[in-house]
C-alpha cells in the first residue's frame, strides 16, 4: 500500500508538472543579474533577456542584486520557487569561485544548468595615466615602487587573480573592494584606481575610447575578438590565467520541460547574427553548440570546479559574506 501511494504522488507531481510546462511562460520572467548594473554580465543579461523576449513570448525582465561577489543574488535564486520564473546569469564568479564567501546554498546541488552562453577573456587593465604599459613594465614599476599600486577586488576572480599575480611575481598589491565591475570602471576611467580584472565585455568600450589601457589578455590564446592584445604569457607574467564565461541557471527541482523551453529560447537567442555581432563587439565567443545544453554546462562548471577550487582553498582565500 505505501509504495502504491508514492507511486501515485510521484505520478501526480509528473503530471503537475507536465501541465505547468505545458502552460510555460504565462507571465515574465525575472533574469537575475548578480551585480550592479554597468558591468560585463549585466550587459550580456540585457542582450539575452530582450532576444529571448520573443522566443517565449513573455517579458524577461532584469533584477539587479549586488553583494558578496554576487552570492547574495545566487542565494535569492537557490530559494526560489522551481517555476522557471527566476533564473539567474551566472559566471565563474558566481557559480565556482564563491567558495570564498559563506554560502547557504550548495553551488553543484541546488542550481539546474541551462546552458553555457560565452567564454570570454578576462582582461588586466589599467587607468590612462600609469606609467606602465604591459606586465613587464608593471613589474618593473611596482619594484621600484613598492606599495603604490591598488588592485580593484570586486568579485573571486579579481581576488584569484591578484593572489596569483602576487604569487607569479613577488608584487605586493592593495586590494580594494568595490561592490561590481560597473562602478570599479567608472573609477579606474577617472583614475582613482590603478589596476582592474574584468570581462573584455566592460572593457573594451573604455579602451577602444582610449580612456583606459589593456595591460594583458589573461587567456591561454590571444582572442579571435581582440587580436592586439597579447597574453599574460607574451609580456612578462607566464602562467597568469583567469577564467570568464557565462551561463543561465534555474533552482534545483524546475521541471525538465521548462528547462528545455529556457534552453531552446537561449540556442536561438545566440544563433541570431544580430546576438552574435553583439557578442563580438563586447570580446564575447559565443559557446560551442555542445556546451549549450543543461549537460554541457554540468560539464563545463563541474571541470571548472574541478581545477580551480583546490587553487583557491590552497591559497586560503575566504570572506564572510557581506
Amino acid at each position: 500500500m505505501k509504495k502504491l501511494m508514492i507511486a501515485a504522488a510521484l505520478t501526480l507531481l509528473a503530471g503537475i508538472a507536465c501541465a505547468q510546462a505545458q502552460t510555460y511562460p504565462s507571465r515574465q520572467i525575472t533574469l537575475v543579474v548578480p551585480f550592479p548594473p554597468g558591468g560585463s554580465t549585466d550587459t550580456t543579461a540585457r542582450i539575452m533577456a530582450e532576444r529571448m523576449r520573443a522566443s517565449l513570448g513573455q517579458s524577461v525582465i532584469i533584477e539587479n542584486i549586488g553583494g558578496a561577489g554576487g552570492s547574495i543574488a545566487v542565494g535569492r535564486v537557490a530559494r526560489a520557487a522551481p517555476d522557471g520564473y527566476t533564473i539567474d546569469i551566472g559566471q565563474w564568479d558566481t557559480h565556482v569561485g564563491s567558495i570564498i564567501y559563506k554560502l547557504d546554498y550548495d553551488l553543484q546541488k541546488d542550481f539546474e544548468p541551462i546552458g553555457l552562453l560565452s567564454v570570454n577573456p578576462q582582461l588586466m587593465v589599467a587607468k590612462k595615466n600609469l606609467p606602465a604599459d604591459n606586465l613587464k613594465d608593471l613589474v618593473a614599476y611596482m619594484k621600484a615602487n613598492p606599495g603604490k599600486i591598488n588592485f580593484v577586488n570586486q568579485n573571486a576572480a579579481a581576488h584569484v587573480t591578484g593572489y596569483t599575480f602576487e604569487k607569479l611575481t613577488g608584487q605586493k598589491v592593495q586590494f580594494i573592494p568595490y561592490r561590481g565591475a560597473g562602478p570599479a570602471m567608472t573609477d579606474l576611467v577617472s583614475g582613482q584606481v590603478d589596476l582592474l580584472v574584468v570581462q573584455s565585455a566592460v572593457a573594451l568600450p573604455q579602451i577602444r575610447g582610449g580612456k583606459i589601457k589593456a595591460i594583458a589578455n589573461l587567456s591561454p590564446q590571444r582572442s579571435a575578438s581582440m587580436p592586439d592584445i597579447p597574453t599574460a604569457d607574451e609580456t612578462g607574467v607566464p602562467g597568469l590565467y583567469m577564467s570568464g564565461w557565462f551561463g543561465f541557471w534555474a533552482p534545483k527541482g524546475t521541471p525538465k520541460p521548462i528547462i528545455a523551453k529556457l534552453n531552446a529560447a537561449m540556442v536561438e537567442a545566440l544563433a541570431d547574427p544580430a546576438v552574435q555581432a553583439r557578442f563580438t563587439e563586447l570580446g564575447l565567443d559565443v559557446a560551442p553548440r555542445a556546451l549549450q545544453t543543461p549537460e554541457g554546462l554540468t560539464k563545463f562548471q563541474q571541470a571548472e570546479i574541478d581545477k580551480w577550487w583546490p587553487i583557491i582553498k590552497a591559497a586560503g582565500i575566504g570572506m564572510q559574506a557581506q
